[in-house]
């Protein structure tokens, strides 16, 4: 769905093609604008970025990582790159090609934003949709509806996920189906609930329950980048001598891990990579 997604913002954005060189002027100038910078306005672009990107990518706050240890692969680094190309797609290509889209198109985005009680509420799936139908016509409100309840199926599915390995590891075995299906049950109400409450308090919600995640798995990351870089260094090393990077915990100064045994590295015979 993703790369069907970026097929059709490249089509309309080649659809445009003449227009391009002044999009993306546009995109510079706007981001380098002395007046939005000393007028307060890019920094709270940055931070409006920054907290929206995080439901994008889900960088630095811990939660994808429940998905990426569960890999069966040789060497962590290996998941750790994968990991890391993910967050390009995610943030690099969709989202770029979400703006090119969009701004490609000439709609106005201000006539799909409403202001109020002094916040400025921005209809993002409606200037989408107009978007797509400026040049696909009634296909592309189709399109871009069956887009998104893919999107959020599958990110309902992931999370649900991610509560099924946080609590194996809290409690230490598998839980009973009983509960796996009581914690499912609430998870389906709470989706309905929040379909009906504002978009303002669902963002405000989700904005600090992300920044709590965020702060306390970013001091984690520091306390274990140092064992992070020696994994790298050591993934580099075998891949140099032409070996299928195979960990060892001892490598990197760690013993009597659950995670990992330790085992000899081979050499590059295979087409893992």
């Amino acid at each position: 769905m993703g790369v069907a997604y970026i097929l059709i913002a490249l089509i309309i954005t080649f659809m445009h093609v003449t227009i391009l060189p002044s999009i993306i002027a546009e995109i510079f100038v706007s981001a380098f604008d002395f007046n939005a910078i000393f007028g307060g306005f890019m920094g709270s672009c940055v931070m409006f970025g920054i907290k929206r990107g995080l439901f994008s990518n889900e960088a630095g706050i811990g939660s994808a990582p429940n998905a990426a240890a569960t890999a069966d692969v040789s060497h962590p680094v290996k998941q750790g790159l994968v990991q890391a190309l993910s967050v390009f797609i995610d943030t690099i290509l969709i989202c770029s090609a979400t703006a090119f889209m969009c701004m490609s198109s000439g709609i106005d985005s201000s006539k799909f934003t409403t202001i109020k009680n002094g916040d400025v509420i921005y209809h993002s799936a409606q200037y989408i949709q107009a978007c797509l139908a400026s040049s696909f016509g009634d296909f592309g409100p189709i399109f871009i509806t069956i887009v998104m309840v893919l999107f959020a199926f599958t990110t309902l599915i992931g999370n649900l996920y991610y509560v099924d390995q946080a609590v194996h590891h809290i409690i230490g075995h598998t839980p009973s189906k009983a509960f796996t299906i009581t914690y499912r049950i609430i998870s389906a109400v709470l989706v309905f609930a929040g379909a009906g409450l504002s978009s303002g308090l669902l963002w405000g919600i989700a904005d600090i329950t992300m920044g709590l995640m965020a702060l306390i798995n970013i001091p984690v990351i520091v306390i274990l980048g140092k064992y992070a870089y020696r994994a790298i260094a050591d993934y580099n090393k075998q891949k140099k001598e032409k070996k299928n990077p195979t960990f060892s915990p001892s490598s990197i100064g760690l013993d009597n891990l659950d995670a990992w045994q330790n085992t000899d590295t081979v050499t590059l015979d295979s087409t893992e990579n």
